[in-house]
């Protein structure tokens, strides 16, 4: 990444699983307004940390990418971390406040956050702790309104007999929402393992031939898939 005079700074991005197709937060879109808004304020960006489908309740320091954003503020001087939103960072209210109050303030590293035009929150004074502390307690809030909505449309579909988890691979959602069998799917699954009866095909081999991934065709070949219908 190319040198800039300037405060030296370090962004981070993260995206879920589930987020990855969701417009506008993609890791991609995030690092692009962190590195436009390093340039338009001659920062010094040293590094973007990305932590790709990692979810939100993963402790910054359990994330690969997170661990060496903490060792480097710890070893490098970082002097601001630049985020998209205050929960790309950090799965709570605690883990926020014990994070950018006590560790980075000591270092002397400051968080800018874009969602909030960039605006550096200064926690040596008394208004940007309480600043601090009140969009930390509204970024939990609206993760857990999250879950909760995401519980009770998982409670109303097990109600109704629906399928609730991921689709496995050999089946579909019908349109009545229930789990069924693929039946060009079933038959990749019974070739498959007739390949591995009969003549001892390499797992790696039929992931070529088939386009899948060594892990699925190991899982194909090794279990019975039909159980998957009677787990709801």
């Amino acid at each position: 990444m190319a040198e800039r005079k300037g405060p030296k700074a370090a962004g981070y991005v993260r995206v879920s699983t589930e987020e990855q197709a969701r417009e506008g937060v993609s890791l991609a879109a995030q690092r692009e307004r962190i590195e436009a808004y390093a340039a338009y304020n001659h920062l010094n960006l040293t590094a973007v940390f990305v932590d790709e489908g990692v979810s939100a309740g993963t402790p910054l320091a359990d994330r690969p990418a997170g661990r060496r954003l903490i060792d480097e503020i710890a070893n490098d001087g970082i002097e601001c971390v630049i985020a998209f939103k205050l929960d790309r960072l950090f799965r709570d209210a605690v883990e926020c406040l014990e994070t950018v109050r006590k560790t980075w303030r000591e270092k002397g590293t400051a968080l800018r956050l874009l969602d909030m035009g960039g605006q550096e929150v200064d926690t040596k004074t008394a208004l940007g702790q309480f600043f601090l502390t009140v969009m930390a307690a509204a970024a939990e809030m609206e993760r857990n309104l999250i879950k909760e909505r995401t519980k009770a449309a998982l409670d109303y579909k097990a109600q109704k007999g629906e399928w609730r988890g991921r689709v496995p691979f050999g089946f579909r959602i019908n349109e009545d929402g229930k789990l069924v069998e693929d039946e060009d799917a079933q038959r990749t699954i019974q070739a498959i393992k007739r390949s591995r009866r009969r003549s001892g095909t390499s797992f790696r081999e039929l992931a070529q031939r088939y386009g899948l991934s060594v892990g699925l065709i190991h899982t194909i070949a090794t279990t019975d898939l039909r159980t998957v219908k009677r787990i709801a």
